[in-house]
């Protein structure tokens, strides 16, 4: 009884799929059909026209099936449409089953095959998908004609994914740009001016394009237009290039900040040229790949979340290294700048090998949190990553607790105060080495976040710290030694001009320049941007 049941419902569940199948397609006109099955290629094309520009929604069935190979002929009489064992009469709308063995296979040529392409890429336009909405408007963006012209209009008329909008409203304006009708190509450059797509500045230079003697727009009132319009969008885009490279200027002074920071802590309390700064940026990005194969291995299903405990991470294993340096090497070493600094250099390499030993010699990745991934359009071609625009916040909030620690807590103040004047501060009563050893673990530990930042937006490897220890140095000296605003403000300066001065001159010849103009500015002004006041300072 239940097998019958079954069955049954299983017949009437086919019987109501012929059935829809069957109206579906029966509304379409026989001729059309007739066209589409024994025409040829022209008679063809106008029956795949005829039903994209109806807007039918069944005509996106029969194109797919049509393209599938999934529409047959048997005589001329009967084009089926086949559904696995059965299939449809399209001129009759009845079911046939079983098959006829005589079928064949409706001819479809290059030329047609293009047609149906472009017909499905219109008729999806009004999928409920945006993924297939994406696809149809990149698919119509390189062939679409004026007869998916109306479909483009209605489609973009209901289209709300700016996206999706851009890419339609770019291939409508390159439809109508070939119109003969001067005040549809008028209209369309005037609507190219309103664009920041990079791709709107070729379809206005193919306006103003000039073959001998003649230009390819013959009207001069059109290419008038088009002038005004192309150095709207020249602007447009320049504006958007600024917005990039500053951005860039911007994501790169963070980056040497986070570097920075914790040497303008220790080279302005202690005066000492700690080489192996570099080293502990390395340390706080391998703590990273460290703390990311443990969750990857033990709690895979956390792992976004791995990025928050490598940061507390990160600080500790580089703030110890960095306070066991300076009890048992830096601190028998003050006032010896020169031995600070072969010692620290020797130090650096000895940090190098260990972790070429313990970890190889090759660069390792750290991979992305989910929530990092991508980024954020601002406008057409300029993309700002989440991974950038995660580390220039976390730089701010670096920046911020390092001000109030310094200025809010007691090791600030004595921090502080060492700066200013140790003999001073150690008549006080402050525990000078004590403070040293804090402060110098401080700064190491600043360093190890600034690895766990450069682990987001690069490989991991022994020499990560080597790429960064100059600029840090220049950072430092030009911001004014132990001073903070001017470590923010030269970082932040320094990033945004080598981007900039990139863009012109390349990479090598920006960072010459920048060389130089630090080298010139420390002749004019020794003590940087920023100098400790007051008359101990002055006086030495």
């Amino acid at each position: 009884m239940t097998r019958f049941i079954g069955g049954l419902l299983r017949a009437c569940a086919g019987c109501g799929a012929a059935l829809l199948v069957t109206s579906a397609m029966a509304a379409i006109a026989p001729q059309t059909v007739r066209d589409l099955a024994f025409g040829e290629s022209d008679a063809k094309i106008a029956a795949i026209d005829a039903l994209t520009t109806s807007g039918d929604p069944k005509a996106l069935s029969l194109l797919q099936a049509l393209l599938d190979g999934n529409v047959q002929t048997v005589g001329e009489d009967q084009v089926l449409l086949i559904e696995g064992d059965s299939g449809t009469d399209l001129l009759t709308g009845k079911t046939v089953s079983p098959l006829p063995a005589n079928r064949d296979d409706i001819v479809v040529n290059n030329r047609v095959r293009r047609e149906l392409g472009m017909a499905l890429a219109a008729l999806k336009l009004s999928s409920p998908e945006r993924a297939t909405r994406l696809e149809a408007a990149k698919v119509l963006q390189n062939d679409a004609d004026e007869d998916t012209l109306p479909l483009i209009s209605k489609a973009l008329a209901k289209e709300s994914d700016s996206e999706i909008k851009e890419l339609l409203s770019l291939t409508q304006a390159a439809i109508e740009l070939s119109s003969k009708d001067k005040a549809t190509r008028v209209a369309a450059i005037r609507e190219l001016a309103e664009s920041s797509n990079p791709t709107t500045k070729t379809l206005l230079l193919g306006v103003l394009e000039q073959k001998g003697d003649s230009y390819v727009e013959p009207d001069p009132e059109v290419r008038s237009e088009a002038n005004k319009s192309l150095r709207a969008v020249e602007s447009r885009l320049a504006t958007g290039e600024m917005i990039g490279r500053i951005f860039s200027g911007i994501s790169l002074g963070s980056i040497l900040l986070l570097a920075a920071l914790g040497l303008a802590i220790t080279y302005g309390l202690m005066g000492v040229i700690n080489m192996a700064h570099g080293e502990l940026i390395m340390i706080g990005a391998y703590a990273t790949y460290v703390v990311q194969n443990l969750f990857r291995r033990y709690a895979p299903g956390a792992f976004d979340a791995y990025l928050v405990c490598a940061v507390p991470v990160a600080f500790a294993a580089s703030g110890l290294v960095g306070m066991a340096l300076e009890r048992s090497v830096i601190r028998f070493l003050y006032g010896r700048p020169l031995e600070t600094l072969l010692a620290t250099w020797g130090i650096s390499l000895i940090l190098m090998q260990t972790v070429r030993t313990i970890f190889g010699a090759q660069n390792v990745q750290v991979e992305n949190p989910s929530w990092m991934s991508g980024g954020f359009v601002a406008m057409t071609g300029i993309v700002l990553p989440w991974s950038r625009i995660v580390i220039i916040g976390f730089a701010a909030l670096v920046l911020l607790l390092i001000w109030l620690l310094l200025t809010r807590t007691r090791l600030g103040l004595f921090v502080r105060a060492v700066t200013q004047n140790r003999a001073m501060a150690s008549c006080t009563g402050v525990p000078t080495k004590r403070v040293d050893t804090l402060a110098f673990g401080l700064g190491s530990g600043l360093a190890g976040l600034a690895g766990c930042a450069l682990s987001q937006i690069g490989n991991v490897g022994p020499d990560l710290g080597q790429s960064y220890i100059v600029d840090s140095f220049m950072v430092v000296v030009l911001g004014g030694v132990g001073q903070l605003a001017g470590t923010v403000y030269a970082a932040l300066g320094l990033g945004i001009v080598d981007k900039i001065l990139e863009a012109w001159s390349g990479a090598v010849l920006a960072k010459i320049a920048v060389l130089v103009f630090i080298i010139f500015f420390i002749q004019k002004r020794p003590q940087g941007l920023f100098a400790l006041k007051g008359r101990i300072a002055e006086g030495g």
